[in-house]
């Protein structure tokens, strides 16, 4: 890994933090996804994919269909595997996705532990501290694994939110067999891995969100350049975070509004990867 590549790792991780303008305390208080999840009709459960000595738990949702469907891969943001990314994965699957998301933090807690057997202020910390090419390796075997499930249609796409938006948009400089990458208020890659992206990027920001948004029009530059698609979308008064944010009780109606148009794009999406 290049030094210019580990740096970007590491400011996409501060901007994770500092973007959202939210404590870890306040993550934690999720009962609203908690009971999304709980209430849903689709089949959901947690499996262990194993690679290279590492187990990465995961959570798999699947859609109610009985046609087969695209897979994705839904990397979390810097809080980790909360309950919200669960419901998000869930609500993928009602969109026609066969949702995989992997915690990234397996086997990184105390005693082998992953997100939810470390203190919530010490998430983002043990994020920040992940070695890029184990994210990659982790990626690329849930990828594989969703893939082979007799629910996926053998293609796989990826979406990440915030520092895992940036994680998205990472992972598609170096999987060449991606449908598409989502990506979600999350900055572009190193410039020098960008002519390696082969599947189609769409991304979306918030209009509030200054520090990102600053960071667009270069990226936008550079995947012109390079002769890639990127198509950006910003939504106008919608904070950053506005998926986890507009599903909340007490939503903004920006990031509400934010959230509903992004779903609309995306299910119109899903049809593209049938």
């Amino acid at each position: 890994m290049q030094t210019v590549n580990r740096r970007r790792f590491m400011e996409g991780s501060a901007m994770g933090i500092a973007a959202t303008g939210l404590g870890a305390s306040s993550l934690c208080a999720q009962d609203w996804a908690r009971q999304a999840v709980d209430k849903s009709p689709r089949r959901r459960e947690w499996v262990t994919v194993k690679h290279d000595g590492r187990s990465v738990e995961s959570f798999v949702a699947y859609p109610r269909s009985q046609a087969k469907a695209p897979a994705i891969v839904v990397i979390h943001e810097i809080f980790g595997m909360t309950d919200w990314v669960e419901s998000v994965a869930d609500e993928f699957a009602e969109a026609g996705y066969v949702a995989i998301a992997p915690d990234l933090l397996s086997g990184m807690a105390p005693n082998g532990g992953r997100t939810k057997d470390l203190p919530a202020d010490g998430v983002g910390a043990a994020i920040g501290k992940l070695p890029p090419d184990q994210i990659t390796a982790d990626l690329n075997a849930v990828a594989d694994y969703c893939r082979k499930l007799p629910a996926s249609n053998g293609k796989v796409c990826v979406v990440g939110f915030s520092w895992g938006g940036a994680q998205s948009f990472r992972f598609a400089t170096t999987r060449r067999d991606l449908s598409a990458a989502f990506v979600f208020y999350g900055n572009g890659p190193a410039p020098e891995a960008i002519a390696n992206i082969q599947a189609p990027v769409w991304g979306f920001y918030a209009g509030t969100d200054a520090r990102i948004g600053a960071t667009v029009p270069a990226t936008q530059d550079q995947m012109k350049a390079a002769g890639k698609f990127f198509e950006t979308v910003t939504y106008d008064g919608a904070a950053h975070g506005f998926m986890r944010a507009g599903a909340q009780p007490d939503a903004a109606e920006a990031n509400k509004k934010a959230r509903a148009e992004a779903w609309v794009k995306l299910k119109a999406l899903r049809d593209r990867f049938q």
